[in-house]
């Protein structure tokens, strides 16, 4: 987890947080901001995690909840990153979004209910799942074992 969120939240774990808007905005960017209070959308192939291959595992941006194994992440060619299953199942939570005309599911993280993206029924197996998520909102650590062999290979 990044430090400054940890300074801020703690390992909390499943702890929920009550922040405001206001303090969202204090706290957040401008662009991690808009995705994760105002449910925005990154454009298509845009993103740094989109075609991401690194091990490791996936946090939320704003509190730092993880989120994502790397070996849950598949090529979907939708141009966003896509998983088929979360790194948990309390780390998200879901909530039917009929905007713009279409009947999805919104995935949020489930500490601070940050919007992430959409889960789809049409991913790989095992789950059939396909977690459509924008890389704004998402903050990655490598895997510890990949750490070491890039610090060796230095």
């Amino acid at each position: 987890m990044n430090a400054d969120k940890k300074k801020l939240f703690g390992d909390a774990g499943d702890e929920k947080l009550n922040v405001s808007n206001e303090e969202w905005k204090k706290l957040l960017s401008g662009e991690v901001y808009h995705i994760a209070r105002e449910k925005g959308t990154e454009r298509a192939f845009t993103g740094k995690y989109w075609d991401h291959k690194e091990g490791g595992t996936y946090y939320c941006a704003a509190c730092g909840n993880p989120l994502f194994n790397s070996n849950g992440k598949f090529e979907s060619s939708c141009g966003w990153p896509s998983f088929f299953e979360p790194i948990s199942k309390g780390s998200i939570l879901y909530a039917p979004d009929n905007s713009y005309g279409m009947r999805r599911t919104e995935v949020m993280c489930g500490r601070c209910e940050a919007h992430l993206g959409h889960v789809f029924e049409d991913g790989p197996p095992p789950t059939g799942l396909r977690y459509c998520i924008n890389s704004v909102i998402l903050d990655f650590e490598k895997a510890a074992a990949a750490n070491e062999s890039y610090e060796a290979g230095k």
